[in-house]
């Protein structure tokens, strides 16, 4: 007896197939949402309001992935991107969508997160959106090489889009602008060291006391090449450190202070390191390479003064700063007269945060290093305080917030890179009987779909 089967669909024509789609809104990653057959599609690139042609890349169940062709019918809010390396280059991904439009979404992407996720938010808990430049604002950016073989050139830029691939640039238009000034000469310049095929990544950051370049090496360098990258360092008052492979950093130069700022900022070792002021000049933060530091400095400052005003620390009030890095919270918080404490996972940022308390002449801060995603039972620093402040990664600080009880806060600073865990997290505190007062988005980083949150949250 013959047996008949439902032929499986052909996915690799359905995936070759172009289609047309009307976009209707964002993600909060920045794609666009789009219907077909009855499945969410998500189109990188493509506005709310546009008809596009875009082809299927992937296929699940309840969703698919789309890549866009062409623009047929474009959005109000459409704008050409600035930067020439835009359509390959990983870094930014709204350059097409107007400041305005950007911020806007992002302010809609936030709330409804947590509408959905955790609890309704009202008009009276949003907070106005602190906003700043739209180009140039990265102080800091590290810069992937790769050795071409057929070329015989080394090439310096960014990781492609979803990809490892880099996409060699020739300026920046979300870098600070002395930091883009430099990429086209250091891709020349270590094109000239015999080194070029066994080199690192090269990180650049413009602090208050200068501007800083660290080469990372695999091999010792030769003298010949030591002395090129001297001479460029000194030509473009650069202050120059190399990283090994054993993440041990090597000053190779320093601009002379008459050039640079007066107060150095230097570590154990005599190397210059970066820094920068807060707290309105009061206190300076100092950071070595491969620390963390905010890379949108002007957004960082007004971030840390309104995290200060809604904590409103008082003298004799225990603060507990959780993810703290070098500082950037702990130190302006202490200035308050409080006993503040930062604990973070990282040893070299705790180390540096130490020092940094001192170097400010700091005596009610101390610092701890923990894992905070650990059992933090017979933790010395954790018992009973009066405010609580948290800048976790992108993982958010759902085991963390597990201590809850023990610390008991009257209010608690919520800073986030990633409204989906702040969202998740925000659950944990209602649920232990905190409400939520105030919500808050930065835009750290402009041309991007990254959102930068902070909330405030009261015992009711």
């Amino acid at each position: 007896m013959a047996q008949f089967f439902k032929a499986k669909p052909n996915k690799t024509k359905q995936l070759s197939a172009k289609l047309s789609l009307t976009v209707t809104q964002l993600d909060h990653l920045g794609a666009g949402i789009a219907q077909h057959n009855g499945k969410v599609v998500f189109v990188p690139g493509a506005l709310p309001g546009e008809t596009v042609t875009a082809q299927l890349t992937e296929q699940k169940k309840k969703y698919a992935k789309a890549k866009l062709f062409k623009v047929d019918k474009s959005a109000p809010h459409r704008v050409n991107a600035k930067c020439p390396h835009y359509q390959q280059c990983g870094g930014c991904d709204l350059q097409h969508m107007d400041i305005e439009a950007q911020r806007d979404h992002k302010q809609l992407a936030l709330t409804n997160l947590m509408s959905k996720l955790a609890i309704n938010v009202d008009s009276t808990m949003v907070a106005d959106a602190v906003i700043g430049e739209e180009w140039h604002y990265r102080r800091r950016a590290r810069l992937a090489t790769l050795f071409d073989k057929k070329t015989k050139k080394l090439q310096l830029g960014f990781r492609a889009a979803n990809s490892s691939d880099i996409v060699q640039i020739k300026q920046c238009d979300v870098l600070a602008k002395p930091l883009s000034a430099l990429i086209t000469p250091f891709t020349e310049l270590l094109n000239q060291l015999q080194a070029k095929t066994t080199l690192g990544h090269l990180e650049l950051t413009e602090a208050e006391n200068g501007l800083f370049a660290v080469l990372r090496i695999t091999k010792a360098l030769k003298p010949a090449d030591e002395q090129l990258l001297i001479d460029f360092a000194a030509s473009h008052n650069i202050n120059l450190l190399v990283q090994d492979n054993d993440s041990q950093v090597h000053g190779l130069y320093s601009v002379p202070s008459n050039t640079a700022s007066d107060d150095t900022a230097s570590d154990q070792a005599g190397i210059e390191l970066p820094q920068y002021s807060l707290a309105d000049g009061q206190v300076d933060c100092r950071f070595s390479p491969g620390n963390f530091v905010q890379v949108n400095a002007d957004i960082n400052q007004r971030m840390v003064a309104q995290a200060i005003e809604w904590l409103a620390p008082q003298a004799n009030e225990r603060i507990l700063d959780l993810f703290c890095g070098v500082g950037n919270f702990s130190l302006p918080l202490a200035t308050k007269a409080a006993d503040v404490i930062g604990v973070e996972g990282v040893p070299e940022m705790v180390a540096q945060a130490k020092q940094n308390a001192l170097d400010n002449n700091l005596t009610n801060l101390s610092f701890f290093h923990a894992d905070l995603s650990a059992d933090l039972s017979e933790a010395s620093w954790l018992g009973r305080i009066d405010k609580l402040l948290l800048d976790p990664a992108r993982a958010g600080a759902y085991e963390s917030l597990q201590w809850l009880s023990k610390m008991k806060p009257k209010k608690v600073v919520y800073v986030s890179c990633n409204p989906a865990s702040l969202a998740r997290d925000s659950q944990v505190l209602i649920e232990q009987g905190y409400k939520l007062k105030q919500l808050m988005m930065l835009d750290m980083f402009p041309q991007t779909h990254h959102i930068e949150a902070m909330a405030l949250f009261e015992i009711k």
